[in-house]
Parts: C-alpha cells; structure tokens; sequence
C-alpha cells in the first residue's frame, strides 16, 4: 500500500472467541426483528388507508430512519464478529460513510421526534384547526425539514474531520464515528471540537427545549379539560411519543456519559452500540402496538396459529 492510512484497522465488536459464533446469531436475530418490523410497520402504514393520518405518517420518517440506522452499523459489525480482531480491516472512504450515516441517523431521531411532538400539541390544543394545518403537504414539508436539517449538520461535522490529514490507521472502536475520523489526525483539531459542541448543544437543547414545552402546554390543556375520555386518549398517544423520545434520549446521554471515564471504555463502547439497537427495536413495538389495526392483525395470526395447532 502506497498510503497505509487508506486502509483502517477497526476495533469491531470485543467478545471472546468462543463467543463470537453467539453473539454473531443474537445480533443477526436482533437485525431481521428491527428490519421486519420497522419496514413492516412502514407497508402497512402505506397501504391501510385508515392509517393515513398525519401521527402515523411523520411516524414512517422513524421507522425508515431506525431501519437505515440499524443497516448502517450491524451489517458490518456482523462481518466482523467472525473475524480475528488482526484482520478488521476497513477502506476509509467506508468509514466515512459509516461515520456520516450514524450521525445522520442519530441527528434524526432528534428531528424526526421534534415534529412528532408539533404534531401532537396541534392536535390536542387546536384540535378545531389541526386538520387545516396538518395537511399531506405540511406533513411532506415536516418530514423534509427534519432529514435536510440532519444531512446540513452532520455534513459539516464529518466534513471537518475528512478534510484533515491522517497519520494513523487504527479505530479504536466498534465502528466508525466522527471522533474516530478526527483521531486519526496529528493536525489541531480545536475546530472540530468547537463545531462538535456547538452541534450537540444545538441539537439537544432544541430537541429537549420543544418536547419540554410542548408537552408542558399538552398537560396544561388536558389538566383545564373536562373530557376525561379525550384527555385518556391524549394522553396515551403522548406516553407513546414520550417513552419512544425518553429511550432515545437515555440511549445517548448513556454514551456521553461514560466519555468522561476512560476506564469504562469498554462499557463505552457497548453503550454506543446499544444505541443503534436498543431504539430501533423498541420503537415499533411501543408504536405498533397502539395502532388498534396493528394489534388486530396480531391477535388474528396468533389466534389462527392456535387454532392449527389445535386441529
């Protein structure tokens, strides 16, 4: 190789060997359960025309994002699980991409539950209005903002880290991240670690800032009703917005957390991971099963696999 540093040696995933053949079943299990599920959820959606409301659409922008997330880091980390941690080798353009992709699904997950949460305060504290406002053009518009906001700043984040020269080869990490593009670097990378805490400030404060608020002016409306029924149905559609909202925040806050102990790098690193997996698949279940068609169809495939085991 004229320039070693085109060709990176990736850390992967760390189980012992005898236990790589497991942990290879278990995560590849875990991938199909998130990818049937989410893109499952997302045909149905599409094609069951009393679905075709405004929470279940701007719903199809997480489960597109939670199956393109998933997609971008369990594929590889599959491939590496087999293979000794001497032999893990990745192109750097392939890391970038990794990089870019697992952002972009992270700065996603803000987004997408920033106009989840407009859609439900609409809906509950103008609910003679909603109709008018949340039309299949606003819903095109919202989904469109919250993946070009994502792809603007996540592209200026990686972008500083590509531009930088390389003098090592080594990510020591389970997969491709920005720090781990910038750490391959000698040259000062002052910028990168301002634009990066401006990124996260920026993007958690207005994420946790308009959930907050939102539903703070949901709760004092529903607590000045008199409609104990629709206040009950509120309510449950907001749990369900807020518990998808609560694992993703704590999935996150998890991994920055444990930046600041060097000695739980390892645990670290299973944190990270567990970010990608962990939501993805709690997410459609906790959205699946309030939707009362989703749940129809469940019973009904259980109910006729009984039966034949009956018969």
């Amino acid at each position: 190789m004229e320039n070693q540093t085109d060709i990176l040696l990736l850390e992967g995933l760390k189980v012992p060997h005898q236990s790589s053949v497991p942990a290879f079943i278990l995560l590849l299990l875990i991938y199909v359960f998130i990818m049937v599920s989410n893109l499952g959820l997302v045909l149905l959606i599409a094609t069951e025309r009393s679905l075709h409301q405004p929470m279940y659409l701007l719903f199809c922008n997480m489960s597109v994002n939670d199956a393109f997330g998933a997609s971008t880091l369990i594929p590889r980390l599959l491939s590496d699980a087999l293979l000794p941690s001497t032999e893990r080798f990745i192109p750097y353009i392939d890391c970038a991409a990794q990089a870019f992709c697992g952002h972009l699904h992270a700065s996603t997950c803000h987004t997408v539950l920033m106009i989840m949460a407009f859609d439900r305060y609409m809906a509950i504290c103008n609910p003679l209005r909603y109709a008018a406002i949340m039309t299949n053009r606003m819903v095109a518009m919202l989904s469109a903002w919250a993946w070009t906001v994502s792809l603007l700043l996540v592209s200026i984040l990686v972008g500083l880290s590509v531009r930088l020269t390389r003098c090592r080869w080594v990510i020591f990490n389970p997969f491709c991240d920005n720090a781990s593009l910038f750490k391959l670097s000698c040259e000062s990378v002052l910028i990168n670690n301002i634009y990066g805490l401006g990124y996260t400030i920026v993007l958690l404060g207005s994420s946790l800032g308009s959930v907050a608020l939102t539903y703070l002016r949901i709760a004092a409306v529903c607590l000045s009703g008199r409609n104990a029924i629709l206040n009950g149905r509120a309510l449950q559609t907001c749990a369900t917005h807020l518990a998808v909202y609560v694992i993703m925040l704590v999935s996150g806050s998890v991994v920055i957390i444990l930046h600041r102990f060097p000695l739980l790098s390892d645990q670290r690193k299973l944190a990270s991971i567990m970010f990608h997996v962990v939501p993805p698949a709690l997410n459609a279940i906790i959205y699946g099963l309030q939707i009362k068609v989703v749940r129809q169809k469940i019973f009904i495939m259980f109910s006729s696999k009984t039966t034949t085991v009956k018969c």
